[in-house]
C-alpha cells in the first residue's frame, strides 16, 4: 500500500512500488470480496490441505460461472 506523505523517505516508499503490480492487487482484492460474498467467508475443513482444497474450489466454481454467465 502506498505510503502517506510524512517524511521524504515516504516519497522514496511510494517509489519503489510498481503501477501494474500494485493495480492488480485492487483487482484481486475485488475478486475476493465477490468470492466471500458468494459462498462465504468460512471454510468447513480442519486440516490445512482441505482448506486450500475447499479454496480452489470455491475460486473454480465461481470462475465457471462467471465464464458461463453472459
Amino acid at each position: 500500500m502506498k505510503h502517506r506523505v510524512f517524511a521524504p523517505y515516504d516519497h522514496a516508499h511510494n517509489a519503489r512500488i510498481n503501477d501494474e503490480l500494485y493495480n492488480q492487487r485492487s483487482m484481486t482484492a475485488t475478486t475476493n470480496s465477490s468470492v466471500k460474498r458468494s459462498y462465504g467467508s468460512a471454510v468447513r475443513a480442519r486440516e490445512w490441505y482441505r482448506e486450500f482444497r475447499e479454496i480452489v474450489l470455491m475460486c473454480l466454481v465461481y470462475n465457471i460461472k462467471k465464464y458461463v454467465t453472459p
